[in-house]
């Protein structure tokens, strides 16, 4: 084998290399169904599971691989270009990089309005909320209309709801006043209505086989 040819296989393994390192298993859209797209009014479409190079991973802890945009290419989520952080019930945070679009950011704020616009994943694993970039403007999550899309994943939300939690609610049982950490449905007291709230939260984010969930 030439010189030539001997650079050319190089090159080649070099990539072959590069893409083998970044295609790990990922975890979006489970059930096959397309559940993959985000959109962005100046951008288009999102694909969180490409057909090439490496998709989405979820975790208890962040976000990791690349999500592929047709008009403007790669958006990486890895804790090396600021990274996507999950606290372990869906909620995210941090910023995504795509080298033609800047920083993405997955938990935005609007001045003066206290509304929660981030992205967050519910217990079915379906991705909601906004992310925003500067110099691109608002990539949507989840829309009916006019057009079905939405992002989901595979990851189920860690279980959040514990004895503590059950204790802390008993310690307030039946007591009345504005305030109340219990007092989930505002009617100003911890009451079974509360209770409720407490056992579907307890059913709904806690993993299946958990020995408490039948």
């Amino acid at each position: 084998m030439n010189l030539k040819h001997t650079s050319a296989a190089f090159v080649f393994l070099a990539v072959l290399t590069f893409w083998t390192t970044l295609v790990y298993a990922e975890n979006i859209d489970p059930n096959d169904d397309g559940s993959q797209y985000a959109y962005g009014e100046n951008v288009g479409w999102l694909n969180f599971e490409p057909n090439h190079g490496p998709g989405v991973m979820v975790s208890d802890m962040n976000l990791t691989g690349y999500v592929w945009a047709e008009n403007v290419g790669w958006i990486n989520l890895d804790t090396n270009f600021g990274g996507v952080t999950n606290d372990g019930t869906g909620l995210l945070s941090g910023y995504a990089w795509g080298e033609n679009v800047g920083w993405i950011n997955f938990n935005p704020k609007v001045r003066g309005d206290p509304n929660h616009y981030g992205i967050t994943i519910d217990h079915d694993g379906n991705f909601n909320g906004w992310a925003w970039g500067e110099n691109i403007g608002w990539i949507h999550l989840a829309s009916s209309v006019p057009v079905a899309y939405k992002v989901q994943t595979a990851w189920i939300t860690s279980c959040v709801v514990d004895f503590d939690d059950l204790g802390r609610f008993c310690d307030l049982w039946l007591q009345t006043g504005l305030q109340l950490k219990a007092d989930f449905d505002g009617s100003n007291g911890v009451d079974f209505e509360d209770y409720c709230t407490v056992a579907e939260l307890w059913l709904r984010l806690c993993p299946a086989g958990w020995p408490l969930k039948d």
